[in-house]
């Protein structure tokens, strides 16, 4: 897993690296490893679910319907809000209709927005701590992720997830250009 993994680290002058003209867009595709599907709430983490394949909206919902309400019912939360980007697969009919009936409280942020989605600090957290472990199959890949996916402590989603209102002030406060967050 190691050696798949390239780093483009760019020289800028300190406090400019948020500036536009310094930022590079991200593709993202199913590569190599292993594809997962996770939750978080304040509460803690939910289900984290592996999947082969590219995922589409049909994959999606029902990945939905398989882990979201039990994920909820696991760490004991009842009314939430649920929490996603615009990616085309979230905003796919079938999925908002889904949505509609089933999580109506349904916050909506713009796609490839990591300033605003808690979860891709959890992804980052998770990615280094699975880069300590020495993996040579995906079947152990598997296992180490979902090892440090449970011990990834609660208080650390729940300072995320209350960090959205201070992530959305200084989403506005720079105009929509990205923050610290």
């Amino acid at each position: 897993m190691k050696e798949n993994m390239t780093f483009l680290v760019p020289r800028k002058r300190k406090n400019e690296e948020l500036n536009p003209k310094n930022l590079v867009g991200t593709v993202t595709y199913g590569g190599r490893g292993v594809l997962v599907w996770g939750r978080i709430s304040a509460s803690g983490l939910g289900n984290l679910v592996f999947f082969d394949g590219i995922m589409n909206h049909a994959l999606y919902l029902n990945i939905l319907k398989d882990n979201l309400k039990l994920s909820a019912q696991n760490l004991g939360i009842g009314n939430n809000f649920f929490y996603q980007d615009n990616d085309p697969m979230h905003a796919a009919l079938n999925v908002r209709l889904w949505c509609l009936y089933n999580c109506p409280q349904n916050l909506k942020t713009p796609p490839q927005s990591p300033d605003l989605n808690p979860i891709e600090h959890i992804w980052r957290e998770l990615e280094v701590r699975v880069r300590k472990h020495d993996v040579k199959t995906k079947i152990e890949l598997e296992t180490v992720m979902m090892e440090e996916w449970i011990n990834i402590d609660a208080e650390i989603t729940k300072k995320l997830v209350k960090s959205i209102p201070k992530r959305l002030t200084a989403v506005v406060e720079a105009k929509g250009y990205p923050t610290k967050y």
